[in-house]
């Protein structure tokens, strides 16, 4: 019996992101603000050149730079 992610075709840590947004749009608004602050993420990145760390940097703002810059060049 296939799993009702998968035949959705999703995966399964995109399906727990779902059912997660859901449980926390069901609660009652305090507790839905305090769970909504728990699930947010700061992911940051830096590059390493020559053995020196270079300027750390947001995740989300590299990959927006990133597809408007290709999305720039497919044009």
């Amino acid at each position: 019996m296939a799993f009702a992610w998968k035949a959705a075709g999703i995966t399964y840590n995109r399906y727990l992101a779902v059912t997660a947004r859901v449980v926390r749009r069901s609660l009652k608004d305090d507790k839905r603000l305090q769970a909504e602050r728990r699930g947010e993420m700061d992911l940051r990145f830096a590059k390493w050149e020559g053995g020196k760390q270079g300027e750390n940097k947001s995740l989300a703002d590299a990959n927006l730079a990133d597809m408007a810059a290709h999305a720039g060049q497919s044009q």
